[in-house]
């Protein structure tokens, strides 16, 4: 089984649209080979990551939870700041989020590379 390396431009682009088309490319949805339970898909690197584009009021009213598991340890981080600090991880999440949520999932993301400016 032959993997190609599809390199994506992520100036200009919406986030969830994006990520979608990333993760159909990781499964390998696109192929006439795709299987459910095995990890067909092919590797993308994405480049420009912090020039991504978003609709509406995403960056001041999307908010990232995160919970430590102690009483009182909610944290929450506005989309704005998280794409300051790190852009990469924001393209990331959204695409971990459309994959599935089984044994390929790690497998599958590894196979995601990504640069917050042109290299």
């Amino acid at each position: 089984m032959k993997t190609e390396i599809h390199k994506i431009d992520a100036s200009g682009q919406i986030l969830g649209r994006l990520a979608a088309k990333i993760a159909v490319i990781l499964r390998g949805k696109g192929k006439p080979i795709f299987v459910r339970h095995l990890n067909s898909g092919d590797s993308v690197e994405v480049f420009n990551v912090k020039n991504l584009k978003f609709t509406g009021k995403k960056l001041q009213q999307k908010i990232y939870y995160k919970h430590s598991g102690y009483l009182g340890g909610l944290s929450q981080k506005i989309l704005k700041k998280k794409l300051e600090k790190d852009p990469a991880w924001v393209l990331r999440r959204a695409v971990l989020g459309m994959l599935p949520k089984n044994k390929t999932r790690s497998k599958t993301i590894k196979m995601l590379r990504i640069y917050s400016d042109a290299k």
